[in-house]
């Protein structure tokens, strides 16, 4: 399956990287939701937080741990949203394994 993401891996659609290595790309969000929204992006394609395996989680930690410098980079350390939609009922519309890094801003309590 060869998604934008993968596009944009390979080079073949321009981004605004942020963050690059062997294992994830961080880009900006073209359409952002707050003043900083980025996309941090596993290069193995994935469908979806669901579909990771057990062999997979130390590639998720890592993403986790991109989005934490990510966060201090971009000021927002102490307050922001890191999220990942999970299938079409939850938003998702991109199926490659992302999280969203959205702050900048006051997000409010989600219901």
């Amino acid at each position: 399956m060869t998604t934008i993401f993968t596009k944009i891996i390979n080079g073949e659609i321009p981004a605004e990287k942020i963050f690059e290595n062997e294992r994830i790309i961080a880009i900006k969000d073209i359409r952002p939701i707050a003043p900083v929204h980025l996309l941090i992006i596993s290069k193995k394609e994935i469908p979806n937080l669901q579909s990771v395996t057990h062999q997979d989680l130390p590639l998720v930690s890592e993403m986790i741990s991109v989005s934490q410098e990510l966060a201090t980079r971009f000021g927002v350390a102490d307050g922001y949203r890191l999220l990942t939609n999970i299938g079409p009922t939850a938003g998702q519309t991109i199926f490659h394994l992302h999280f969203h890094l959205i702050g900048g801003r006051h997000l409010g309590a989600i219901a």
